[in-house]
């Protein structure tokens, strides 16, 4: 029942985003906090979602342990510091680094430069179509629960595109929302292993449910 891929995931995941937080939350305050403070949500309660839906689909310690640390590489750590992949091979072993940078946007460009959001999400999905069952399993784990996320705020009433109290707006408005995830939908129908149904059909889910509290156009 241990695994010992999993505990050190677990663990270097803790680390690394310790101190960094969700771009938003939907709940009321889970408890009293002193004056001009707010709860916000850690991005370990993400990744751990994340690997605790890649596990309920039955996949292998590997993938729940790249589906933990599916982030490291893509986000800074909180004194804005890049994980190096090498490291990354180092800590976890080649199968772990693959999934990882299979799912990891590439958000700068070569000279530096910041590269814009819609180039992010083009290279992302280039390298799902060349990627691994394994990774388009934590791919939709992962956007299952941010677009869940996003949802839940939409219903009740929170402009997630917009700047708020204690809330960074999204990098992209609706329609560019929903040519995302419909393309990461679409990518995940050319493979075939049954362990993705479950996660694809709840991605389709939300994203029907998406379209209907954004007030967008049914889907293609």
């Amino acid at each position: 029942m241990f695994s010992p891929i999993i505990e050190h995931a677990i663990e270097l995941a803790a680390q690394w985003h310790d101190g960094t937080y969700r771009k938003g939350r939907w709940r009321n305050e889970p408890f009293a906090t002193p004056e001009g403070h707010s709860v916000l949500i850690p991005t370990m309660a993400h990744v751990t979602a994340v690997a605790m839906l890649v596990a309920r689909a039955g996949w292998d310690d590997a993938t729940v342990a790249a589906a933990f640390l599916h982030d490291v590489i893509e986000d800074e750590n909180r004194h804005q510091q890049r994980y190096v992949v090498e490291h990354l091979h180092t800590q976890m072993g080649a199968t772990v680094t693959e999934i990882v940078q299979t799912v990891s946007e590439q958000k700068y460009a070569e000279d530096g430069s910041r590269r814009s959001w819609r180039a992010r999400k083009e290279g992302y999905l280039a390298q799902l179509r060349d990627g691994t069952p394994e990774a388009m399993a934590v791919s939709l784990a992962d956007k299952m629960h941010n677009l869940w996320s996003m949802n839940q705020a939409l219903k009740r009433g929170i402009d997630v595109f917009a700047h708020g109290p204690n809330r960074r707006a999204l990098s992209a408005g609706p329609d560019q929302q929903f040519w995302f995830y419909q393309s990461v939908l679409k990518i995940s129908r050319a493979f075939s292993a049954p362990q993705l149904d479950a996660l694809r059909q709840r991605l389709e889910e939300e994203f029907d449910r998406f379209v209907t509290l954004a007030g967008l156009t049914e889907k293609e």
